[in-house]
């Protein structure tokens, strides 16, 4: 280490921030999602399983930080009504 000289310490993304997909480990199920986006007019409610796929790829190979689902908007029967697939 050289006096005068700074050290860079990396550091986990910030909450809100989405690191890319170099590698496109979940390029698959974000297809899927903006194709199922595409059909359906951009109505994300219609498309809740796909997203929900896609998020669970991310906390998965920890491009985001794990979640509770019900924090991203991705309630269950005991709220809606519907239960997400």
């Amino acid at each position: 280490m050289n006096p005068g000289k700074k050290v860079f310490q990396a550091k986990a993304p910030d909450k809100g921030s989405f690191p890319l997909d170099h590698d496109g480990e979940c390029k698959e199920f974000m297809v899927q999602y903006m194709k199922c986006l595409q059909q359906n007019n951009n109505s994300n409610s219609k498309c809740r399983p796909e997203s929900k796929r896609y998020l669970e790829c991310r906390m998965d190979r920890e491009l985001m930080t794990k979640e509770d689902f019900e924090l991203l908007g991705h309630h269950t029967a005991l709220h809606t009504g519907k239960v997400d697939r």
